[in-house]
């Protein structure tokens, strides 16, 4: 099967006070927890959310993650955060995130992370199944798709 060649959709959040450290600025291990809103909008976003991939009989389980800091966020800033799939081929899956504050458009974080495509009944890495494959190409296809 072939890849799509990219897909991007946009979240928006805003930093709960519990996000925030002792220096009240965002923690940097909530950046991964944005990175997995992220990245569920944007299944869900498509109409492949992720419970849907379980029913299937597919998980998605993190082996690697990487962020670049490079702005604070603090308590009550709006964040975007734009998720982008670009090459999902073979048995692994990376995705882009670049997180910006809304009020003024910087960039305050980006990184990504990558997933292997397991079968729940065996727990064997797998190629990405045909639903996802079709779900996110005919996403692409759509324009009316957010």
């Amino acid at each position: 099967m072939e890849p799509v060649e990219v897909l991007t959709r946009r979240t928006s959040l805003r930093v709960r006070y519990a996000d925030t450290d002792q220096m009240q600025i965002v923690y940097n291990g909530k950046y991964f927890e944005y990175f997995e809103v992220g990245r569920t909008e944007l299944l869900r976003s498509v109409g492949l959310p992720y419970a849907r991939l379980e029913e299937g009989g597919f998980r998605l389980p993190l082996v690697e993650a990487h962020c670049e800091f490079l702005s604070p966020a603090r308590y009550d800033d709006i964040l975007v955060i734009e998720t982008t799939v670009r090459d999902y081929t073979r048995a692994r899956l990376r995705i882009d995130y670049i997180v910006t504050k809304e009020q003024d458009g910087r960039t305050i974080a980006r990184g990504y992370t990558v997933h292997a495509f397991q079968r729940i009944a065996d727990g064997r890495v797998t190629r990405p199944p045909k639903i996802f494959f079709d779900t996110l190409r005919n996403a692409q296809l759509d324009p009316q798709k957010p």
